[in-house]
């Protein structure tokens, strides 16, 4: 799929329209849209994602090609309040930004966590510059197109208008974005270079874990091995499905668990790290403003670099500072 038009509804929600793939219904709107199939098939429900003009239902097969029509619901009423919380940031223009999320911020409200978000900071940001941010994901996602998980550091893309949340999403949909992560962890992989194909779900023996399971969602992790030492690995990784988890639950899954991911049984790092040693490194993706190639990086935080050097570990591979490159139309 190439660029998805979209259009401003009267309530304030963002309208996309494109052709669908063949296959269930509710997987091309998913595709289409760059949402969950569950947010799919709620929209399919209530008649705001139309097949060639008409209500259709989810399992509905499609030949591919057909007219598809996904109308956004709009966010609802503001309820979160902006913080003042200094934010990193390694990319911005009128569209979008890129954050360098620290490890321990949380991306979005929820149990335990109803303040000092990443998204109350996105918040008292845009307050405080006066700027908007995207909000057809709604009130508790403005802005944001994807997450990582608390103890994982580096780039997050947040859009600032719904056009751009629309692009962003939609490119997530269909997988063009490029994610680079850097990863260190216990033991040798198999070979240098590799292709984890291993489906993803949530793990039978612990509901707070994901693992590699029978029936889960298909997923694949792609990874290099950098550089070695006794008893650890530096790997770069390119997970090309975005699962809860994935790199977490592959690697744990090919007995590379990541050093510090107490979860995931990787214990403690070297240097004393207690969080994994997980950083979104790299991002490649369309600018939305005017479809330029657009790649940013941001370097690994003092922590994870304490714990390389007394790993002994060095790799001329990683990102220096932070920053972003265009390549113009």
């Amino acid at each position: 799929m190439s660029d998805v038009p979209s259009s401003a509804t009267a309530d304030g929600g963002t309208t996309v329209h494109g052709v669908g793939q063949a296959g269930r219904f509710d997987l091309a709107v998913s595709a289409l849209a760059g949402i969950s199939r569950a947010h799919a098939q709620r929209l399919i429900s209530t008649g705001r994602a139309r097949l060639d003009d008409r209500r259709a239902r989810a399992s509905d097969r499609l030949r591919g090609g057909e007219a598809i029509t996904v109308e956004l619901e709009p966010a609802p009423d503001e309820t979160i309040v902006p913080e003042s919380i200094p934010l990193r940031i390694a990319y911005e223009d009128a569209s979008m930004l890129i954050v360098d999320k620290p490890a321990g911020l949380v991306v979005h409200p929820s149990a335990g966590h109803a303040a000092g978000t990443l998204v109350h900071a996105l918040l008292g940001r845009a307050r405080d510059r006066g700027e908007p941010l995207g909000g057809i994901a709604g009130v508790q996602r403005p802005g944001i197109v994807h997450r990582l998980d608390k103890d994982t550091s580096g780039l997050l893309l947040v859009a600032k208008t719904d056009a751009a949340q629309a692009s962003l999403m939609a490119q997530f949909g269909e997988r063009s974005i490029e994610k680079e992560y850097v990863a260190l962890v216990r033991g040798a992989p198999p070979a240098t270079r590799g292709r984890i194909e291993a489906p993803v779900g949530r793990d039978p023996r612990d509901r707070q874990r994901m693992a590699v399971v029978a029936g889960g969602r298909e997923s694949v992790t792609e990874y290099e091995q950098l550089a070695e030492t006794d008893g650890y690995s530096l790997l770069v990784l390119h997970p090309r499905t975005g699962r809860t988890h994935q790199i977490r639950a592959h690697l744990a899954y090919l007995r590379l668990p990541i050093a510090g991911d107490m979860r995931y049984g990787g214990g403690i790092g070297p240097g004393g790290l207690s969080r994994q040693f997980l950083h979104a490194a790299r991002l490649q993706l369309r600018r939305p403003i005017d479809n330029a190639t657009l790649r940013a990086w941001c370097e690994l935080p003092e922590d994870l670099r304490t714990s390389l050097v007394t790993a002994g570990i060095a790799s001329e591979r990683l990102p220096i500072g932070i920053g972003a490159e265009v390549d113009e139309p």
